[in-house]
């Protein structure tokens, strides 16, 4: 693919904006820009507010609407569009309904007509449900609860905070009546608070501290997961977007302590198939290249750089669906291991605490069925030492002392609940004075000063949404920063329960079950089963759940469970689920439901099942694979048909379609091919004859809305009324305050109106 191709795909979302009034430019004009064969459909968008031209910009293909375009004349019937951003510039002549132009880019020019088509919007805009007959459906929830859906869902007045490199301030994100969050600042020895970064239409979605002074954060258009990297100081000035590169998706790679001026991204901006590393100065935007991966190479997965921002060693995706590590040895990239798909072998940390370089530790199930942390020989490619396992559980964390020469402070693994090992002195003597002040609660440190004087620690339980507190060290004290939705009080919450049981064919399966308050004995309450998303290497860990919280207040108990294929368990249990999506793994989802009725408190006919992405497709596979064990079902942003799935993902995963397929089903193979006509819920809507309410985000990247439409229309073609929420400023599942509450008062009145 040439350079001039890469570059238009990788950063064609462009923009015009205050364009001069032109009565004759309204509505919207479609066009199809050809590169070499390659083809890009356009639409722009041209509106009269208050008396000026302005435009927005869609590109199907990307799942994008009404992009802000950036500046534009129109003088008569000539039309002049130019992007500073894009180094591009359109000019063209409007006759009727037809504007006949070129389209220049890095000194390329290209045809480009457009006629003037219908707006459309994503999806089919005659399927949803209005307004009104959602209220109606949310209205059917009635009762004197002690709790409202806003209790449970409005975002807290505070949270996601970190601690600045010297401590001297705290960042979080601070709500508003409207429900959006604004970026704050609080001065930990003035207490004084500051408005660092005002939200806009777009959700911030996670910020970091780059530096003393400075604060990075990152946003995406409506859902659309193309990230762009912002960056502004703490006083409010050089507020910028640093990688301005519409449908471009920007990740962090790491924060470079030694280099505070950088910080190290990947983004797909030369090829949106593929991710690369870039150096990116924080004020100014200033990018280097520091990997390009070449046409015809093996798709690269990951790259490993250390503390001062070198790159060590590269994950290549290698026979389609295996792993190969490359690791640089004196500026040479050499072939470390090939890992076969269902094992797994990745770089934690470099051990900066051995005098030997190539020293390092990894986390490896190459000859063990669960993870193991190792100390590992990279030039030599050999163990030098296990140093942290478990019988039962995966194990992957650890946390290093930067200013005590990066030694051990602790390992830590996920279990039935958290598990945390000391192993420094310092940690050691620091975790018992935590666990003095906390009891038996769970916490956590989750940021630290460059000094190691203040430690700022997480405090959390299956009843308990969050508390924040601030440990100084010298003073040894202890301070109380904020508590998390403060209103939801403990005693009033319900209790998460480990389970375990045996699923049909011998596996040992952990889940956890979440009851109401207050059941008496002999009493049978309904339940809604939660398959959780992913589904490979994910699971449901103990922990405040807001829904299952909700659910309990409302009478109704909540089943979570981690069949085969979800992450923690080892090897052979998340292999044994490859290939086995929406059949085994259906399997073990219903023996988790039979084994907690047989317990003697669930009432079998009042059994619903909701769930999103993958426990969305569940959803409607249980429903259409075992109708009679559920009373109803709730798909979020779920797959309804593996052969339209399997063709609509985005760019940045097609080097990985593969594995994929590895994991779910490969079309190419007859066998499998039938397999997924077999399980396609859209394929027989006439086994679903239960209630369901379908619920999605019209710009979902990864589940394309075409999912929910073919259910939707499909069960309505048969005359079944399926209640359906379509929100056209969400992706996959919703990020705006909103758009939650709506989804969740809606679902509590269809549960309401089916297990009640």
């Amino acid at each position: 693919m040439t350079t001039i191709i890469k570059f238009i795909l990788g950063i064609l979302l462009g923009a015009f904006a205050q364009i001069a009034m032109g009565q004759e430019l309204i509505g919207t004009y479609k066009g199809i820009l050809k590169v070499q064969g390659m083809e890009m459909e356009l639409l722009y968008n041209f509106k009269n507010i208050d008396g000026n031209l302005t435009a927005t910009m869609d590109v199907p293909l990307q799942g994008a609407t009404d992009i802000p375009m950036d500046s534009a004349i129109l003088e008569e019937n000539k039309i002049s569009i130019t992007s500073a951003k894009l180094k591009m510039n359109y000019i063209g002549t409007l006759t009727n309904d037809k504007i006949t132009g070129t389209y220049t880019q890095l000194g390329t020019d290209y045809p480009l007509d457009l006629m003037k088509t219908e707006k459309t919007i994503p999806g089919n805009p005659a399927l949803p449900s209005s307004d009104a007959v959602l209220a109606t459906l949310a209205a059917k929830e009635t009762g004197d609860f002690k709790y409202t859906v806003e209790d449970y869902f409005k975002k807290s007045a505070v949270s996601g905070f970190t601690l600045s490199p010297d401590g001297n301030y705290i960042s979080y994100m601070k709500r508003r009546e409207n429900g959006k969050q604004d970026l704050y600042l609080k001065n930990t020895q003035t207490q004084k608070e500051t408005l660092a970064v005002a939200q806009d239409e777009d959700v911030i979605r996670v910020h970091y501290w780059a530096s003393e002074d400075r604060l990075l954060y990152l946003q995406d258009s409506k859902g659309d997961e193309n990230y762009h990297v912002y960056g502004v100081n703490l006083d409010g000035s050089n507020k910028k977007d640093l990688t301005p590169y519409e449908g471009v998706r920007v990740d962090i790679l790491a924060i470079l302590k030694e280099d505070p001026k950088n910080i190290i991204i990947q983004m797909n901006k030369d090829d949106l198939k593929q991710n690369e590393p870039y150096k990116l100065n924080i004020a100014t935007g200033a990018i280097e290249k520091l990997y390009s991966v070449k046409e015809g190479d093996p798709p690269v997965a990951g790259f490993d750089f250390d503390k001062d921002g070198n790159l060590r060693a590269i994950t290549r995706v290698v026979n389609e669906i295996e792993t190969e590590i490359l690791y640089n040895i004196d500026g040479d990239f050499k072939q470390l291991k090939v890992v076969p798909f269902g094992d797994g072998f990745g770089i934690l940390r470099f051990d900066y605490n051995s005098s030997y370089e190539h020293d390092a530790y990894v986390v490896s199930n190459l000859d063990s069925d669960k993870y193991q942390i190792q100390r590992f020989d990279l030039k030599e490619n050999k163990v030098i030492e296990t140093v942290y396992e478990d019988d039962t559980y995966d194990v992957s964390g650890i946390s290093l002392s930067r200013k005590r020469n990066y030694e051990i402070d602790y390992f830590s693994h996920v279990a039935e609940k958290s598990v945390v090992v000391p192993v420094s002195s310092t940690y050691k003597k620091l975790h018992k004075r935590l666990k003095k002040e906390f009891g038996d609660k769970e916490f956590f440190t989750v940021g630290r000063t460059d000094e190691e004087d203040k430690f700022m620690i997480m405090l959390t339980s299956d009843r308990i949404v969050g508390e924040y507190h601030l440990y100084d060290v010298k003073k040894d004290q202890v301070k109380l920063l904020y508590k998390l939705l403060p209103h939801l009080k403990e005693k009033d919450m319900a209790a998460m329960e480990p389970i375990t049981f045996k699923s049909r064919d011998g596996k040992t399966i952990h889940g956890y079950l979440t009851m109401p308050q207050g059941v008496k004995k002999g009493e049978k309450v309904p339940m809604i089963v939660n398959p959780h998303g992913g589904p490979q290497g994910l699971r449901d860990t103990w922990a405040f759940n807001q829904e299952a919280q909700l659910f309990a207040s409302r009478g109704y108990a909540t089943l979570h469970v981690n069949f085969r294929i979800s992450g923690g368990y080892g090897k052979e249990f998340l292999n044994s689920g490859y290939g086995q999506i929406g059949r085994k793994v259906m399997d073990d989802i219903e023996d988790g439901i039979d084994y907690v009725i047989d317990q003697g408190s669930i009432d079998k006919d009042r059994v619903a099942i909701f769930g999103g992405s993958h426990g969305g497709y569940a959803v409607l596979r249980g429903m259409m694979k075992t109708p009679e064990k559920y009373a109803c079902g709730v798909d979020y942003v779920g797959v309804s048909n593996l052969n339209t799935f399997m063709t609509t993902f985005p760019p940045y995963w097609e080097n990985y379609r593969a594995i994929v397929e590895k994991i779910w089903y490969n079309p190419e193979i007859p066998e499998e091919q039938e397999i997924m006509d077999e399980i396609s819920p859209a394929l027989h809507t006439d086994k679903i004859v239960k209630p369901l309410f379908v619920v999605q985000g019209a710009n979902d990247p990864r589940v394309n809305i075409d999912e929910a439409d073919q259910i939707v229309a499909q069960l309505r073609e048969r005359g079944v009324s399926v209640p359906y929420m379509v929100k056209y400023d969400e992706g996959h599942g919703f990020a705006k305050e909103e758009n939650r509450l709506d989804l969740y008062k809606t679902m509590m009145g269809f549960f309401a109106e089916h297990l009640k």
